[in-house]
């Protein structure tokens, strides 16, 4: 199968934003990807740049909601599995949330990032309330699916709990700057989960000069072996395209070995604060 890594910018006008997410998905199953994934936050500005207000507040949406509802109609259409990220409201709270869309345009189900950070220019937790729907693998018709949204992928707890609960692809939509973090480690670290966990990592980044961020872009895909096999250029806008074998992770070092000789009942008594050996 190919797996489709949308990497683009974003201005203030959502709808705009969204055709062109729209444009990218159609161009991507043109050349015959079977599933396309956005980067966070992907047709709208990065907000957490700064505290959150009222007027930021405003603009989250319900899942189903005008997004999710455009692109359900063009996944069946086109026949792909679609991985989004948006500002979801769902009553009084909102999220950062990932709806994976099946091929024939079901909405299979949303993920909502569970580690919500805060510090300069990531202001999240004024946005977001932790999310409560777990770390969940979606059977779509190209295989099974997670997502790790941004943050969550630096917790293993969560990376491990999908590959337990069968993920054979891990999308990772992420707002990441350039030279956040020292050079090569966000790749290291997917590069471990693929490798300890037995599944690929997808990881979507965003690109484009915001009020006070730049995006770096670099998105990327790993294999179950932990081996980068494509990778997206440093702030442009494109589309890449991987072919995958999702079969792979099956014979992988972390299914055929470390998954097995697991001692889960050990370690909650490990990491119990207080708790000496």
């Amino acid at each position: 199968m190919k797996i489709a890594l949308v990497q683009q910018s974003a201005s203030s006008d959502r709808e705009a934003n969204r055709e062109r997410g729209v444009a990218a998905v159609r161009a991507a199953a043109a050349s015959g990807a079977n599933v396309v994934a956005f980067a966070e936050l992907a047709f709208d500005l990065f907000y957490p740049q700064q505290p959150a207000t009222n007027a930021e507040l405003e603009l989250a949406e319900t899942i189903p909601g005008p997004t999710t509802d455009r692109f359900a109609t063009l996944a069946r259409e086109l026949g792909v599995v679609i991985v989004l990220n948006l500002f979801e409201r769902d009553g009084d709270a909102t999220y950062d949330s990932s709806p994976v869309i099946d091929a024939d345009g079901t909405l299979l189900g949303v993920t909502r990032m569970v580690h919500i950070t805060d510090y300069p220019l990531f202001f999240e937790q004024g946005y977001y309330a932790p999310g409560d729907r777990g770390a969940s693998v979606f059977d779509t018709r190209f295989g099974k699916l997670g997502v790790a949204i941004c943050y969550d992928r630096h917790y293993p707890e969560y990376m491990r709990a999908l590959g337990v609960a069968g993920a054979e692809l891990v999308v990772v939509p992420q707002a990441g700057a350039a030279g956040e973090w020292p050079e090569g480690l966000f790749e290291a670290e997917m590069r471990v989960a693929a490798f300890q966990n037995g599944y690929f990592t997808a990881l979507v980044n965003r690109v484009g000069d915001e009020a006070q961020l730049r995006f770096a872009g670099e998105s990327f895909v790993c294999d179950p072996e932990g081996r980068v096999v494509a990778r997206a250029g440093s702030g442009t806008e494109e589309t890449l395209i991987a072919e995958i074998e999702l079969s792979t992770a099956a014979d992988s070092h972390a299914r055929t070995l470390f998954l097995r000789d697991r001692r889960p009942e050990l370690y909650a008594d490990w990491i119990t604060p207080g708790r000496s050996s």
